[in-house]
């Protein structure tokens, strides 16, 4: 059987036992990872995601691209001449089981990017995507659609897990989202707690 996972921006088709280069995910090498944003699993398509799948790999190693050079020459201004160098940060992968029902359940940690501050609060970890569902999180003062869906590409989908935020939690996500502030200001994570009890 055979999934096409989205992850990092990307798609990739996947099968049981292949490895794949991922952008960074917050995991060290050993670790069980899922990925709950499931396209299609053998012949089943989702709309967009389908209901319950997922696909379980471990961290092989959190390893560097390779280096892609951007060289620009002006030909006018007196042989101008840049050259800037990067190496993509990326997470060696390997698929290890494929689940077309079920996933939601198997208590396995989020394959979540390495920016995000949900794989570092202890055992606030999203279990299922942001479009599976979720609270409404546009409910907390001055949050509109745009930074919904922040919050949802950083794995916060509840109210639960903005009010377990630390100190120091706020200060991550403050500079992840470019909020300037805006948590604290706001009180989401005291809205959070009240709008969590119901």
């Amino acid at each position: 059987m055979f999934a096409v996972l989205k992850t990092g921006g990307k798609q990739y088709k996947v099968q049981s036992g292949d490895v794949l280069r991922v952008e960074k995910l917050a995991a060290d090498a050993g670790d069980t990872v899922q990925f709950n944003e499931i396209l299609m699993v053998g012949d089943t398509i989702g709309t967009p995601n389908v209901a319950g799948a997922a696909v379980q790999a471990q961290v092989i190693d959190q390893i560097k691209g390779d280096k892609v050079i951007h060289f620009v020459k002006r030909r006018r201004k007196h042989s101008s001449k840049r050259t800037k160098g990067h190496r993509q940060q990326l997470t060696l992968v390997r698929v290890t089981e494929i689940l077309a029902a079920g996933g939601e359940g198997t208590g396995v940690k989020a394959a979540i990017g390495a920016g995000s501050v949900a794989s570092v609060a202890s055992g606030v970890v999203a279990a299922k995507p942001a479009v599976a569902g979720g609270d409404d999180l546009k409910k907390l003062s001055g949050v509109g659609p745009a930074m919904e869906k922040k919050f949802h590409e950083a794995g916060i989908t509840g109210y639960a897990q903005i009010a377990a935020w630390t100190p120091e939690q706020v200060a991550a996500m403050e500079e992840r989202l470019g909020t300037k502030g805006k948590i604290e200001k706001e009180g989401w994570v005291e809205q959070a707690k009240t709008l969590a009890q119901g």
